[in-house]
């Protein structure tokens, strides 16, 4: 088992924060289109963690699920298929066990306005950032990060005879807006592959950082610290899909209140809000849909 810890442990003040946590989810039947929405907000919180982790059936899978799902696309603004051009590749930092991707979209539905910055090497037009980092034989995706729109995806190494697994859920990290959906706006990345660590800086203002500082075959987990609060509207969301218990990319989710002596679970549409310290979304069935894509974890809310 390969295991990555480069950054300093993560400092944390003797209390979390418990964070308004809100659902802004809306059903839908086509399984391309992204309908949920979970917003963190709070105007405290400088530092938190968010972990992709296995859900609990990985070591049950007999057959994963990567592929589109188009069935119930008829909608006017539903996504369709079609055969997309390839896009321009460029490998931006290279090591033996390590490297970062960018690659260049022939068409994407916004302004190629923020700037990427490896190391020394600033580049322009990036539209999608790929970490990879190597397992026996072979290279690992185990993050993307799309510069424009603010979006992440994570997923831990995969188990043994189980590579790779899939993509489920994204996030957002920094001030959220919406443009026609959820985004965050950056005016740049920059990312030191030394420390494996990304600087946000906000179009609104403000920058974060955001520290690799663990990724294994268990979780793949994020550090990010904010060198201001996020005040008047969401620090973090998430974002994913659910049509069915048996369609979908999440289909559940649990909060741990401050003070109350046990976890809230609910179905990720029926539930409304909390006010957590700790907040799980994911899956304790399969679905037919990127079956063995992560649980989502966000935690650790700290105001220093």
């Amino acid at each position: 088992m390969l295991l990555l810890s480069v950054a300093p442990a993560f400092a944390q003040s003797p209390t979390p924060i418990a964070v308004e946590v809100t659902n802004a989810s809306e059903p839908v039947l086509c399984a391309e289109k992204d309908n949920i929405t979970i917003n963190l907000a709070s105007k405290d919180v400088r530092r938190f963690r968010i972990e992709a982790a296995h859900p609990s059936y990985i070591g049950t899978i007999q057959r994963d699920s990567f592929e589109a799902d188009w069935t119930g696309c008829t909608g006017k603004d539903d996504p369709k298929p079609g055969v997309p051009q390839p896009p321009k590749r460029t490998t931006l930092y290279e090591q033996i066990d390590f490297w970062v991707v960018g690659l260049t979209f022939a068409d994407f539905w916004r302004p190629s306005t923020a700037t990427v910055r490896i190391g020394d090497r600033v580049v322009r037009n990036i539209h999608l950032l790929q970490v990879w980092m190597i397992r026996p034989m072979g290279g690992e995706e185990v993050l993307v990060l799309y510069p424009q729109d603010g979006y992440w995806r994570l997923r831990p190494m995969a188990p043994q005879g189980l590579a790779p697994t899939a993509y489920g859920s994204s996030f957002l990290i920094g001030p959220v807006e919406v443009d026609q959906r959820p985004i965050v706006k950056f005016k740049e990345i920059a990312f030191d592959p030394k420390a494996k660590t990304f600087t946000l800086a906000f179009e609104r203002g403000g920058s974060a950082t955001v520290a690799m500082t663990k990724t294994d075959q268990n979780i793949n987990a994020l550090d990010i610290v904010f060198d201001r609060v996020v005040d008047g509207r969401p620090f973090a969301a998430m974002r994913s899909m659910y049509v069915t218990e048996f369609n979908n990319d999440v289909a559940r989710i649990a909060v741990r209140e401050k003070g109350a002596k046990g976890w809230r679970e609910d179905g990720i549409m029926a539930f409304t809000r909390a006010t957590a310290t700790d907040v799980w979304a994911g899956r304790v069935a399969p679905s037919r849909h990127n079956t063995s894509s992560p649980d989502m974890v966000f935690k650790d809310f700290r105001a220093k």
